[in-house]
């Protein structure tokens, strides 16, 4: 474990949060292979309360105007969450949630959108129904978000499409962005799996380091041929892929963002994001499962500020093994969850990287 404990080299951070994911409940009606909540229908004791959350929303808005992403779970089973979409687009904030799409009824789109909602994203595994509705574990699942989808065009809703891949689906990921695209989606962002909750139990279904660099140098390639916003998620060498490819191609690097991509470096937990659980606890993400507050007992902004872990985090130098090593350190930064789940140690190298760093082969940051 990486020594939890401020030294003279933690860098804290005045600025606030561009991303802030809630998981605003735990319950869930499908029972999905890969998921870091193992959520599962409830009830889940000790959930926050209308009142606390817009308390923390509040709180959130104290520290700027990050995206709030409601998640779950399924946040459309929360009998308030139009309350506190609408609370927080009325303090400014940028609401958007991470749903399955079987819920997203057309009265829902619509409650959504006038809500403030400003985008949605529905998660789409497989290309169909038989792979996306074995990833999903319900049957019907895939139908059912063609058919939120659906909704959420018709109520004027942007949506956008997030895969996780793994080694089972690898192989579908071009049709699935491709699907994406026909529908219609102002994104397409795919998640590199994380074992963590349920997705342990697919550790052996993890691609491997090569077949990564791969996926990511794929999704470079298709930045100027979709018509979409493509980005890779839980994948910080993706940042590292983007300046090596374009001083290759002899180019400037452009990180402009685009509608609510807020992300232009890497592993962003604990410096550009944070998870919030169901019951108040904060995380550096979802998938490193590290306590590093509870904003029942202090401010949101205080932990932000002062927690120890994120103190580690912010600080770069701090980086053991290859990802202490390497050039581009500071742009990816590796995967913290991955390395904290293969060694115990959040500051350990990325286990999932086959980059060596000092390579004189390829371009230095």
């Amino acid at each position: 474990m990486a020594h939890p404990h401020g030294h003279p080299g933690g860098k804290p951070v005045d600025s606030g949060p561009r991303l802030v994911a809630w998981e605003t409940t735990r319950n869930c009606n499908l029972s999905c292979v890969h998921c870091r909540a193992s959520a599962e229908r409830g009830p889940y004791p000790g959930e926050l309360t209308t009142a606390q959350g817009i308390n923390l929303l509040e709180e959130i808005r104290r520290t700027g105007t990050p995206i709030i992403i409601l998640t779950g779970g399924e946040p459309l089973l929360r009998d308030d969450i139009f309350i506190l979409a609408r609370h927080g687009t009325d303090l400014g904030l940028r609401m958007t949630m991470a749903v399955n799409g079987t819920l997203v009824t057309e009265a829902t789109a619509r409650e959504m959108r006038d809500a403030g909602i400003q985008r949605i994203s529905v998660s789409i595994d497989g290309p169909g129904p038989e792979s996306h509705d074995l990833f999903r574990g319900v049957h019907g699942a895939f139908a059912g978000a063609m058919q939120g989808i659906a909704n959420a065009k018709k109520a004027g809703l942007p949506f956008q499409v997030n895969t996780t891949i793994t080694q089972v689906n690898l192989p579908h990921i071009k049709e699935i962005q491709q699907l994406a695209a026909d529908l219609g989606a102002a994104a397409h962002h795919i998640f590199l799996l994380v074992p963590t909750g349920r997705g342990k139990y697919l550790i052996d279904q993890e691609i491997s380091a090569q077949e990564y660099e791969d996926a990511l140098n794929w999704l470079y390639d298709c930045r100027e041929t979709m018509p979409l916003q493509l980005k890779a998620t839980c994948a910080p060498h993706y940042y590292r892929i983007l300046r090596q490819r374009a001083k290759a191609e002899g180019r400037e690097v452009n990180f402009e963002t685009h509608g609510l991509d807020a992300v232009t470096r890497g592993c962003l937990a604990g410096t550009g994001f944070c998870f919030l659980s169901h019951v108040g606890v904060v995380q550096p993400c979802g998938f490193l499962d590290i306590p590093c507050g509870d904003i029942t007992k202090a401010a949101f902004e205080e932990v932000w500020k002062t927690s120890e872990v994120f103190r580690t985090l912010r600080d770069t130098s701090r980086l053991e093994g290859k990802c202490g090593a390497c050039e581009y350190r500071r742009v990816c930064g590796g995967c913290r969850a991955r390395a904290f789940e293969a060694t115990g140690n959040y500051m350990a190298e990325e286990p999932l990287c086959g980059y060596r760093p000092g390579n004189k082969d390829l371009p230095s940051a």
